[in-house]
């Protein structure tokens, strides 16, 4: 019969399947780029709207709906950021200790501590806590409002969804994570320094003389300049898994996941990309 294969039939070939390959392969890389660029497009979207909000009197900026998300992304996460970078603190105290100590100087946790914490674990770890705790919650609650239909009353309203869910957890997220970051600096140093003292016998006056010595200026804003862009971040990859959520409550998990991973990712690599260029720098 014409429409059954042959029992001796081998199915395609390895021309076949090595196209087959190439296709999805290209396949994946539009989806990345397409990935990107959308979110590219919905940052230059809240650009414009801040632009807007803060210079033409027809358009309001929404201050209200901005400290709401203040208090709701920074001021809710201030207890889970102190405790994640006070344990960070010792652990690196502790783990410092026997080599420095092998070579006498173990006064020196000081410096290691302040300079790993303020330039790069402190707006680090604090990114990655923030993109668990507020990233996840804004992509859920905006997957949530595209599957009440939220937004398209949004849109036939002839208002902007970028204005009003977009543009305030975007900037609330840049501007809190900064300061969470100040604060993760304080809590990290303060968690080597009470290790050091009350456990590895390091004078106190020392220790505070040698963090202050090491650190430097530029050191401290280069973390802060990181924890603004890790938050803006955060914000573009969380709201634009939101608003593409389809696929009810299970794409609203999806959504909720990838904002988590993707987040994860991205602040690593841009993380890396910024340590490349100060060090080329010299910053």
């Amino acid at each position: 019969m014409s429409g059954i294969p042959s029992a001796n039939s081998s199915g395609p070939g390895p021309a076949y399947r090595a196209v087959a390959a190439v296709g999805r392969s290209a396949q994946r890389n539009v989806d990345r780029v397409r990935y990107v660029g959308g979110i590219g497009y919905l940052l230059r979207d809240a650009v414009l709207w801040i632009a807007r909000g803060l210079f033409s009197r027809r358009v309001k900026f929404g201050w209200p709906a901005l400290a709401t998300q203040m208090v709701r992304i920074g001021v809710r996460s201030i207890s889970i950021v102190v405790l994640v970078e006070l344990f960070i603190g010792v652990i690196l105290a502790l783990q410092l200790a026997p080599t420095l100590e092998t070579y006498g100087q173990l006064e020196r946790v000081a410096d290691v501590v302040a300079i790993a914490i303020v330039r790069e674990l402190g707006p680090l770890l604090t990114a990655i806590v923030l993109s668990g705790f507020a990233g996840a919650s804004i992509a859920a609650e905006l997957g949530a409002m595209v599957e009440a239909e939220e937004i398209k009353a949004l849109r036939a309203h002839a208002l902007s969804p970028i204005r009003f869910l977009v543009m305030p957890r975007f900037i609330a997220s840049s501007v809190m994570i900064i300061a969470l970051a100040v604060i993760a600096d304080f809590v990290g140093v303060l968690g080597g320094f009470l290790t050091s003292v009350f456990v590895l016998d390091v004078p106190p006056f020392l220790y505070l003389s040698l963090t202050q010595s090491a650190l430097t200026l530029s050191d401290f804003l280069t973390g802060l300049m990181k924890a603004g862009v890790f938050g803006g971040v955060i914000a573009m990859i969380a709201c634009y898994e939101g608003l593409n959520v389809k696929g009810g409550a299970v794409g609203v998990g999806r959504a909720t996941t990838a904002t988590v991973v993707k987040s994860i990712v991205a602040l690593i690599g841009i993380d890396a990309m910024f340590t490349a260029v100060f060090y080329i720098l010299g910053i």
